[in-house]
């Protein structure tokens, strides 16, 4: 993935490969925006790395964030969780002729904003998304279940302006 975008940003793209679980490798305030695409709802407990996003936004940064909705989980587990725990599934993804299991951590909607804001974030954006409409070309079968149902949801969250450093 690394060489990837290497090779699609070029060479003026600083690209690094981090393990959430440590500090990530960049000064307090260093960033106006962090993306986090489809990566949170790998994680149990969102908040020693919202706590890190935060720390290297400056005030006023916004983090971007888009996970699975939590109907999405909820819909296909079985027997259906309780929709307020936080639960963990499996779901097997094949990639040509190799499978690899993806654990995934379903949240209601209420322990995602919370965790935002437990992060010292303030919400600003929350999105449910619909696929565009020229995917129906792409996925014939399939778009009207994901047009009629939330697959994803995307946040907006921002370290308020008069915010420094991660110690608020």
């Amino acid at each position: 993935m690394l060489a990837l975008a290497k090779g699609r940003l070029g060479d003026d793209a600083d690209v690094h490969q981090v393990d959430l679980r440590d500090r990530l490798p960049f000064d307090d305030g260093a960033f106006d925006d962090v993306v986090s695409s489809l990566v949170l709802h790998y994680l149990e407990d969102w908040g020693p790395t919202l706590a890190e996003l935060r720390r290297v936004l400056r005030p006023g940064g916004r983090l971007i964030a888009s996970v699975d909705h939590p109907l999405v989980a909820y819909t296909i587990q079985e027997p259906r969780p309780d929709y307020f725990a936080t639960t963990s599934y499996t779901f097997d993804w094949t990639f040509g002729e190799q499978t690899v299991p993806m654990k995934f951590w379903r949240k209601s909607l209420h322990a995602m904003i919370d965790a935002f804001t437990t992060a010292g974030f303030r919400l600003s954006t929350i999105s449910e998304p619909q696929p565009d409409p020229a995917a129906r070309e792409l996925f014939p079968d399939g778009f009207h279940d994901l047009s009629a149902k939330p697959c994803f949801l995307f946040f907006v969250v921002e370290v308020p302006p008069s915010a420094t450093g991660s110690d608020d």
